[in-house]
């Protein structure tokens, strides 16, 4: 089975790097770009403002102090866990209400998950980072290898990638332009106010990413009515599946599991004031999630009946409020949509950052000092940059960037982090090491080996099985060898000790 990835959206067919057009599909008034410099001086406005109070000490900078409260909480983690605006236009249009059954149902479970049964463990262990739990459970040469992969986990690329398209579509600047110019904004209160700057800039996203859709649909809905999709839409675009085969979405519940392994519910989890602020900002987060799939699918939806000749979905968005809103109301829709990428992308930098600075370089270096942890921080934020521009002109599709992060590094860090806080189940550093390392292993393998195998540009994987089943299977594998050894080495003991 697999993902027909040439289907997605890729920018070297709508937006090349050294392409034939770029265009400008956004055509914005006077009122619509001084809305646009509005947000941006208010977003700047208020990271610095954060940065104030973010620099006396490393838990301050990494953690804002482990002060978050519940709206605090709930607002920068819904902005921040939810960043593939153009993507889930692109998927809500060719699939219908299948994108609610992809990117919704599964990610709400998993996240109902993560507040059930590890929200307070991640919390009462009072550590700074995924990376930190998996030192002190495991060893120094483990807990280096999950900080590895725990980095690309939280790779912002697929965002930096819709941050710049989205200042092409209103700009018609070429892709590495605008690359460089939308992380450079991004990063430049990140790098100053660390996390307190990402929380007091989630929360003004956070309303302009509702404000802005639920300001499409009111366009939209007095206009047109709902029992007009009925009649405008192919009918597979009202099922579950929206066409496609059942395997394909139990792939997408698979790659949910990120869910338990998200460096965002991780560090927002261990800076919220109290484990029940977590536990319940998680279900309250759900709900916001749920209102907000809702508004975007049954925008793509308008999108679809609207415009049903587009010949690149991953604009659907931009396409239909050119065609559908007037001037102001444009650029408080685009505001909308740039304040859903920027969220996701200054919180995902800056984890990236710490993971990179703080838990890799520092325990390199041996230097765990405040200054030296903030100052280590500041490096990886910058080197996450340009590592992430860099990925993006390899793998310039953000779908392609999701699956390909999702494939390699799902296998090697779920069994080994959810074990972790649950230690009767947890192998020693020696067997996790190997569990990790041949899983992200196995996969690595299948995914190279697939597009080196191509069929028709589709990639064939070994077996016809996607690459993640195989790195996943051979963890469980290897975890289950160990469980068994460990119960036959010390019976009387429990296992994982």
């Amino acid at each position: 089975m697999h993902i027909p990835l040439q289907a997605t959206y890729c920018l070297r067919c709508t937006f090349p790097l050294n392409g034939c057009f770029p265009v400008t599909l956004l055509h914005f008034s006077t009122a619509d770009w001084l809305i646009v410099f509005a947000y941006l001086l208010f977003l700047f406005v208020l990271g610095f403002r954060g940065a104030r109070l973010s620099r006396s000490t490393s838990e301050e900078f990494i953690l804002g102090g482990r002060m978050l409260t519940l709206p605090g909480f709930v607002m920068a983690l819904v902005s921040t866990w939810y960043g593939g605006i153009l993507g889930v236009g692109e998927f809500s249009y060719m699939y219908g209400i299948a994108n609610w059954f992809v990117f919704g149902l599964p990610y709400y479970i998993f996240a109902i998950v993560f507040a059930v049964f590890f929200a307070r463990r991640v919390r009462d262990s009072r550590l700074y980072s995924i990376p930190d739990q998996l030192y002190a459970t495991y060893d120094r040469k483990t807990g280096l290898l999950g900080s590895i992969f725990v980095f690309f986990n939280s790779s912002p690329a697929p965002y930096i990638l819709m941050l710049a398209v989205l200042l092409q579509v209103v700009t018609g600047w070429a892709l590495l332009p605008s690359l460089l110019i939308g992380t450079a904004v991004t990063i430049v209160y990140v790098y100053t106010g660390g996390f307190r700057a990402v929380v007091k800039t989630d929360i003004l996203q956070f309303a302009l990413m509702f404000i802005g859709f639920f300001l499409l649909l009111l366009f939209l809905i007095p206009e047109h009515g709902l029992g007009f999709l009925a009649d405008a839409l192919p009918s597979e675009h009202l099922t579950v599946t929206g066409g496609n085969s059942w395997q394909y979405i139990l792939v997408w519940f698979f790659i949910a599991l990120w869910t338990l392994v998200a460096p965002q519910f991780h560090q927002f989890t261990l800076s919220a004031k109290t484990p029940q602020i977590a536990q319940k900002g998680i279900v309250v987060s759900v709900l916001c999630w749920f209102v907000f799939d809702s508004i975007t699918t049954l925008s793509g939806l308008y999108a679809r009946a609207l415009l049903p000749e587009l010949s690149a979905p991953s604009m659907a968005y931009p396409l239909l409020a050119e065609q559908v809103l007037p001037g102001v109301a444009k650029g408080i829709f685009f505001v909308g949509m740039l304040a859903t990428v920027m969220s996701t992308t200054d919180g995902l930098t800056f984890i990236a950052g710490l993971t990179a600075g703080r838990d890799i370089l520092s325990v390199l270096t041996g230097r765990r000092d405040d200054r030296s942890v903030t100052r280590y921080t500041q490096l990886g934020i910058l080197f996450t940059a340009v590592l992430s521009i860099a990925a993006v002109l390899v793998f310039p599709s953000v779908i392609n960037l999701w699956y390909v992060i999702g494939t390699l590094f799902i296998p090697a860090l779920l069994l080994p982090l959810i074990t972790s806080y649950y230690p009767r189940w947890a192998l020693t550093g020696s067997w996790t090491f190997t569990a990790m390392l041949a899983g992200f292993s196995v996969s690595c393998l299948s995914l190279v080996l697939g597009h080196v195998y191509r069929i028709d540009e589709v990639p064939h994987y070994p077996f016809d099985i996607e690459p993640m089943y195989g790195g996943l299977t051979l963890t469980i594998l290897i975890y289950l060898a160990g469980l068994l050894r460990t119960k036959r080495t010390h019976p009387s003991k429990p296992m994982g000790v």
